[in-house]
């Protein structure tokens, strides 16, 4: 499986977690890694070009942080000129169908106060769930989220297990080592590493 990963983080000099998880990325094998501030810092995107990039890839992946229980701009102006009726959706919009997409973010916060009744009264799954109509809008399978909690300690071996599990899901997905009806049950993808 060919994984296009698009990353979006507008303080990433200031993120020791996405700096250690994207640390020798761009070496895995069918693994495309794409900065899209970087690419694109005025947020002029080119459609033709991403639209291009997206069909040669099974697997699409919106890396950021989490910014007010979402991704950074760059991924709604990316998401507006990109996915197109006709292209993405429609009748007539098969460009993406049956590749699978998921979220890949950091959090502050830890996962207990993602739970009903904590802190911020809803799971991380329900925040994203717009990016999963998007996902089944446009014909693909929408995965569980890859999420690291708790970013706010930053601690060497807490940055090392981001890097280290964040790593071995891309390389189970390239390999197409997964189930992807178990997949789609899961609460998180990083449980893909649970008994590994």
């Amino acid at each position: 499986m060919k994984i296009l990963v698009l990353f979006g983080h507008p303080a990433y000099e200031r993120s020791n977690y996405n700096k250690a998880m994207l640390q020798g990325i761009e070496q895995l094998e069918n693994v495309t890694f794409r900065d899209l501030y970087e690419i694109y810092p005025e947020m002029d995107i080119d459609r033709y070009a991403e639209q291009e990039i997206l069909v040669a890839h099974d697997c699409i992946i919106f890396h950021h942080p989490m910014y007010w229980y979402s991704a950074p701009a760059i991924f709604k102006e990316w998401q507006d000129l990109v996915l197109t009726h006709g292209w993405a959706y429609g009748s007539k919009g098969n460009a993406l169908k049956g590749k699978c997409f998921f979220n890949v973010l950091t959090t502050g916060a830890p996962r207990i106060a993602f739970n009903i009744g904590e802190y911020q009264n809803h799971t991380v799954r329900e925040f994203l769930l717009p990016y999963n109509q998007m996902a089944c809008l446009c014909k693909m399978l929408a995965f569980p989220p890859f999420v690291v909690h708790g970013t706010h300690l930053v601690e060497e071996e807490r940055l090392q297990q981001a890097h280290e599990d964040y790593h071995a899901v891309l390389k189970l997905l390239a390999a197409d080592k997964y189930d992807s009806e178990k997949v789609m049950k899961m609460d998180y993808l990083n449980e893909l590493l649970e008994g590994k």
